[in-house]
């Protein structure tokens, strides 16, 4: 006769009780963080882990020296800023500690960045230099005297080059985040003047200028990075475009006259004409949105924002009291910094947090978790809104 197997232990009613309590803590935690997102949140959380020596309620970090020089850009990459000017390039860390720098004469500086990586060059020349990871991670010097118009890099460190080189009017080269060149178009027909790696590192967006029937027109021309012709050509009228980004569902090109927004899944295109105002500043750089700064006469300072969501439909617009020094859109955040305080919104205008004692500071930049870097001519500090 078999023995019967023993009787299995019922667990201890504490522990019961104490996991129900657990469980329940997490539900009500979540529901309060759902609730109360705009205060407490998730990007509070990233803040404090990314600005350790900046104290978790909130506050200002070490300040420390930066390149300095003039035409100065900053922006904020998830471990680090990255600076340019006329004297060259820096890359530190949110204490100050430098990770890189190419000291170099640089007339035009431009840097373009996404949240891990930043491209820093000279417009018109030949070299750049991709910082990435806390070190200078890649640099392309042209061949053949070609002239740098435009490098864009995305999240994933692909890197799209735009240059003008001999017996073409335009060239787009990707390079993989390994650094290995893996596409390249030609055009010989139309100029192309800017281009962008998808978020996806499948495909490549190209904007071209060119005449059609006697009269100016860009287009935007979007190609799988296996194959040699576009899969989607878009005409964008007889505007110049001045400012591009490659999003997962939405392109968006900014236009003298209008900000313009592409789906990528129909291909459609909306645009929100400026009007009869003039535009003062522009961040494509915002999850879903793109930030505005208008002003109502040619000459003379904003006077009011707008925020322009991927439909191509304004979500919210702020008239502005005072003059805007500074701008920067990351993330679900804006910030605008004027002469008496940093101001930090969301993507619908509604206000974030403001910070009235900026000591002197004449440059912002954010990360995507809304921490801001405020900087003077010499120095410069991270900020945590708490």
């Amino acid at each position: 006769m078999k023995d019967r197997d023993p009787k299995q232990k019922k667990p201890n009613l504490l522990l019961r009780v104490l996991a129900l309590l657990a469980t329940a803590g997490l539900v009500l935690g979540a529901l309060f963080l759902v609730a109360n997102r705009d205060r407490y949140n998730l990007d509070a959380l990233r803040r404090w882990i990314a600005l350790r020596s900046v104290q978790a309620g909130g506050g200002e970090g070490e300040r420390f020296t930066h390149g300095g020089g003039d035409r100065v850009s900053f922006a904020c990459l998830n471990d680090g800023v990255v600076m340019v000017s006329t004297s060259g390039v820096h890359y530190y860390s949110f204490d100050g500690e430098q990770y890189a720098e190419q000291v170099a004469v640089l007339e035009h500086p431009v840097l373009s960045a996404s949240a891990t990586a930043a491209v820093a060059y000279d417009a018109g020349e030949r070299t750049l230099w991709l910082y990435r990871g806390g070190e200078e991670a890649f640099s392309v010097t042209l061949e053949g005297g070609g002239d740098l118009l435009s490098a864009r890099v995305n999240d994933s460190g692909w890197l799209a080059v735009t240059a003008q080189e001999s017996g073409y009017k335009g060239a787009v080269t990707v390079y993989n985040s390994a650094h290995q060149d893996v596409f390249r178009v030609n055009r010989s027909s139309t100029f192309v003047v800017d281009a962008a790696v998808s978020p996806d590192c499948r495909s490549v967006a190209l904007v071209t200028m060119g005449q059609q029937e006697g009269r100016f027109e860009s287009r935007l021309l979007v190609y799988e990075l296996d194959s040699e012709e576009p899969v989607a050509d878009v005409e964008l009228g007889s505007t110049a475009v001045l400012d591009l980004d490659y999003e997962q569902d939405t392109v968006w090109l900014l236009g003298e006259k209008s900000l313009i927004t592409v789906s990528t899944g129909e291909w459609s295109v909306s645009s929100w004409p400026f009007s009869r105002s003039y535009l003062k500043g522009c961040s494509l750089e915002g999850d879903g949105f793109a930030m505005l700064l208008l002003g109502r006469y040619r000459a003379g300072a904003a006077d009011q924002v707008v925020t322009i969501g991927g439909d191509g439909q304004a979500i919210a617009s702020l008239n502005l009291r005072g003059q805007v020094l500074s701008y920067d859109a990351q993330g679900r955040y804006l910030a605008l910094l004027s002469g008496a305080s940093l101001d930090l919104y969301t993507s619908d205008l509604t206000p974030y947090h403001t910070l009235e004692d900026i000591q002197g500071a004449r440059y912002t930049a954010l990360t995507e978790a809304g921490s801001a870097l405020l900087a003077d001519r010499q120095q410069a500090w991270m900020y945590n809104p708490g």
